[in-house]
């Protein structure tokens, strides 16, 4: 409790009416710190479900199996981690900062291609970045030691807000969009109630649903030992709604696992709350390397969900203490099976599919003279509406 008061009495938004003045910059440092330093390995687990999520959405789950994004489970595994990287990317560096820029500039050059074919619509859009908003805030007050703050939530909703916009994400929809929002609670208020009634008529059971699910549920399962694979895979039911299990095609899982779900949780938060000291600085859960390489010019993210694209192979990564669980659960360590995992690293120009690949150059140096001009600072609320 201590770190939270602390990130109260410092950046000092503390009421609704100071909640209007917070700035991206600030929203920005905020779950930067709720991230790497307060709830990281669940904030990390947030963001994988809110990916899950979307595609209990026929729309979204039906374009990745058309691009042929989910043939296989490599290939899943990639999609995912290229999506991580960009959002890690911006969410980890000042709304401003040259890497910012080039993730957000990149992820609108490839959605672009796919909006002008008239694949990608603006609720697809609008709902991806509503359970960014929604997911981290649910998952935390449902699993973890404390709720957050009315800061914490209006910080999220702030952030994502100034990542819609440059995206260029059309709110018409939104209750309050003609009068404009006074701040991020304001927003998330809209988003959720919006987010929920799409749920209700568009999160339906479709083929690509299942197909899209079935490719990652190994990922997600895949450090568990086989053994208790089944009974894992009830636990991801239990986190699962009503809602997405049926567009999954996925059964409910028996009672019994709600309630030992339950005991668990109730088990860690005691953990957790009385029994742990807060994470140090020095011990924060950093995504992505600091600087790129040297002689490369490329970036490599310091950890990997499954296949390790991009990272980095030497002497720790290829044989300490993680690699050799990975190898004992029957993965890849960085720098194995060859050129596969890109172990050289990323450049933002070649991050997405593989037929995008330092592909539409142009249209991304475009995106980011935009971003570079507009993309604001201060309160992405300023300017609602």
């Amino acid at each position: 409790m201590h770190r939270r008061d602390a990130m109260l009495k410092k950046f000092g938004y503390t009421d609704k009416q100071s909640f209007s003045k917070m700035t991206n910059v600030d929203a920005q440092a905020i779950i930067s710190y709720l991230g790497q330093l307060e709830f990281p390995w669940l904030y990390i687990v947030s963001a994988q479900f809110a990916l899950f999520k979307t595609y209990g959405i026929p729309t979204i789950s039906g374009l990745l199996v058309a691009t042929n994004e989910f043939s296989n489970v490599e290939k899943a595994s990639k999609r995912y981690t290229d999506t991580s990287l960009l959002i890690a990317e911006f969410a980890t560096h000042h709304p401003k900062d040259k890497r910012t820029i080039k993730a957000i500039a990149r992820m609108n050059t490839i959605h672009s291609l796919y909006q002008k074919a008239g694949k990608i619509s603006n609720d697809d859009l609008l709902y991806t970045l509503s359970v960014f908003i929604t997911e981290p805030v649910s998952f935390i007050k449902s699993y973890e030691w404390r709720e957050l703050t009315d800061m914490e939530i209006c910080a999220f909703s702030t952030f994502w807000k100034s990542i819609g916009d440059s995206m260029g994400i059309n709110y018409e929809h939104l209750a309050h969009y003609k009068t404009g929002w006074t701040d991020g609670l304001m927003f998330y208020e809209d988003i959720k109630e919006w987010a929920e009634n799409y749920e209700i008529k568009y999160m339906v059971p479709a083929v690509t649903n299942k197909t899209t699910a079935d490719k990652l549920m190994p990922l997600l399962l895949f450090y568990t030992p086989k053994l208790i694979w089944p009974a894992a895979a009830q636990a991801i039911g239990v986190v699962m709604s009503d809602r997405l299990r049926k567009s999954m095609s996925y059964p409910t899982p028996p009672r019994a696992y709600f309630n030992a779900v339950s005991t668990a949780v109730k088990l860690r938060r005691f953990i957790l709350r009385y029994l742990s000291l807060p994470r140090p600085s020095f011990l924060r859960v950093h995504e992505l390397s600091d600087h790129p390489d040297p002689k490369s010019g490329r970036f490599h993210p310091r950890g990997y969900l499954v296949h390790p694209y991009y990272n980095k192979p030497g002497l720790w990564n290829r044989w300490g203490p993680w690699a050799w669980y990975v190898w004992f659960s029957g993965g890849d360590v960085p720098g194995s099976k060859g050129s596969l995992y890109v172990p050289e690293g990323y450049t933002f120009e070649e991050i997405g599919p593989a037929s995008l690949k330092n592909k539409r150059l142009d249209v991304m140096k475009g995106w980011q003279k935009k971003l570079e001009a507009e993309r604001p600072i201060g309160c992405p609320f300023a300017i609602s509406g």
